[in-house]
Parts: structure tokens; C-alpha cells; sequence
């Protein structure tokens, strides 16, 4: 029986080397892939519960497309592409967050630029190109 545990052993070792070999050079998994794959999850979920047969098949397709393109994305060689999308996602979530600042872009660079909420009627000076502009905050 022990030649077959150090069979077990060696074929665990090599399934791990392997895998390892082929995530070599791929994104992997971040903040946004586990957003897509729990929105995914629900969907699957509610698409469960729903008997109309046309919503639950909608559901059904938006789920599989999510769990589809999370796949996608945790396989994607194309890291920097990857690590922008999350860095934009995660840049969104914290602007939602953030009750205490307004943000605005620069009519004439884009720069986004972040004031205090609150202030009335103020003249915003961009960082970037100096532009000065007048918003409501």
C-alpha cells in the first residue's frame, strides 16, 4: 500500500507543477474577477427560483457570460490590460465611497480633479494645466 501513496504523492506533485507551469505569465484573480463572479453566482441563484421561462433563460446566459469573462480574465496573458480594468473598478468604488469630496474633470485636460463637498459655488484651479473653473459642489 505505501507504493501507492508515493504513486498518489508523485502524481499530486506533478498535477502541481503543471498547473503552476501553465498560470505562469497569466493574471490570476483580483477585486474585479470576484465582483463578476459573485454578480455570476446571483444570477445563477435568482434564475433558480424564477419558473418564467424566458427571464430564467436571460439569466441563466448573463450568468454563464459573467462566469465566462471572469475565466477569461483570470487566464488573460495580458496583465497590464488586467491590472487597468481593476484600477479603474477599484478608482470607482472609492469615489462612491468617498462622501466628503465631489470630483470633476478639467474641461480642458480631463485631469479629475477632487474639491470638498459642501463649499457653494467655488472656483477650481486644475493641478495639471492651471485651468480655472467654476462648479457647484
Amino acid at each position: 500500500m505505501s507504493g501507492f501513496g508515493a504513486w498518489l504523492r508523485n502524481l499530486g506533485a506533478k498535477l502541481s507543477a503543471g498547473l503552476r507551469r501553465f498560470m505562469m505569465g497569466r493574471y490570476g484573480t483580483d477585486k474585479l474577477n470576484m465582483v463578476i463572479l459573485g454578480a455570476g453566482l446571483i444570477a445563477c441563484v435568482i434564475s433558480m427560483f424564477i419558473h418564467f421561462a424566458p427571464v430564467n433563460l436571460l439569466l441563466t446566459l448573463i450568468s454563464y457570460v459573467l462566469m465566462g469573462w471572469a475565466i477569461f480574465r483570470t487566464l488573460s496573458r495580458n496583465t497590464y490590460k488586467r491590472y487597468q480594468e481593476n484600477r479603474k473598478y477599484l478608482m470607482m468604488v472609492q469615489r462612491f465611497k468617498d462622501r466628503e469630496h465631489r470630483y470633476y474633470d478639467c474641461p480642458r485636460c480631463r485631469q479629475q480633479v477632487r474639491v470638498p463637498r459642501g463649499k457653494g459655488k467655488i472656483a477650481i484651479s486644475c493641478p495639471k494645466c492651471k485651468e480655472k473653473f467654476i462648479r457647484k459642489t
